[in-house]
């Protein structure tokens, strides 16, 4: 299905929501949609020893968090070399071919192109240093980022955000679903006791060995989570609620919200 206008989306839901689930059905769905994550463009800037590779990596070694200035460069360099944010008065042109390696590469030639582009804009700041591009095939989810208020504000500097979804789980299914998860570690198959159970209870069905349950997937665990991540997303889910781009769906499954979605996402972008 082909897209008549620029999206760039943000999916927000809670641990658990199936969030990854969406980005995959929507990028089998859109080919011009392509997937930005924060988390990978972090790994292969520090595996390319890119400038800002190897001080996000001195940080991490040391225990420490990678700033959010350093998150938005990474998004910023994405942006800027397939061509959809341009910094004002300079020159770039419009690229579609793209691939997360090619946009480490100029790093190793140029030394510190990270650094050589404009500055990050203040929050605040009415007058943004770049423009953007409205083309179909500029189109994006990006992953990752932001998780608070104030990182929305700071990327809302460099672009704006035209659709966030908020995905909306009941928690008491959210619980279901992964606290009845388990797993037979050498294989990595995983059983559900209400969906998916084991033929025998608590037994591998091709080994007959013990099954296990992750200490992260157990109730107490999960409810923290839960927890932190409804603190958290209020006020991000505020700020875009604020600027009209939220828009929220609900239910059970996936199978259930992907309809939505894709009714909603054809609504405001398709051709």
């Amino acid at each position: 299905m082909q897209l008549r206008r620029a999206a760039r989306l943000i999916l927000i839901g809670a641990p658990g929501v199936g969030k990854g689930t969406q980005t995959e059905r929507m990028l089998k769905r859109y080919p011009q949609l392509s997937s930005i994550s924060s988390g990978d463009l972090l790994r292969e800037n520090v595996r390319q020893r890119t400038p800002l590779g190897i001080q996000a990596d001195s940080l991490m070694r040391s225990g420490a968090l990678v700033p959010d200035t350093m998150i938005l460069r990474l998004i910023r360099n994405a942006l800027t070399t397939r061509g959809w944010l341009i910094p004002k008065g300079g020159v770039q042109p419009f690229t579609v071919n793209y691939s997360i390696a090619s946009e480490a590469a100029p790093a190793e030639a140029s030394g510190d192109n990270f650094f050589s582009l404009p500055p990050l804009g203040n929050a605040h700041d009415e007058q943004h240093e770049y423009e953007y591009s409205d083309h179909p095939d500029a189109s994006f989810i990006l992953d990752g980022f932001p998780r608070t208020a104030a990182q929305a504000l700071q990327l809302g500097t460099l672009l704006p955000i035209n659709m966030v979804i908020h995905i909306h789980t009941p928690t008491s299914i959210i619980l279901d679903r992964i606290c009845n998860r388990w797993i037979h570690p050498a294989s990595g198959r995983t059983y559900n006791t209400t969906f998916n159970p084991p033929q025998i209870a608590g037994k591998d069905d091709v080994t007959g060995e013990q099954l296990i349950q992750r200490d992260d997937d157990k109730p107490e665990v999960w409810q923290a989570r839960l927890k932190s991540f409804e603190e958290n997303a209020r006020p991000l889910l505020r700020h875009y609620e604020r600027l009209g781009v939220l828009w929220r769906v609900e239910g059970s499954s996936s199978d259930e919200i992907t309809p939505k979605i894709v009714e909603e996402f054809a609504r405001r972008f398709g051709a």
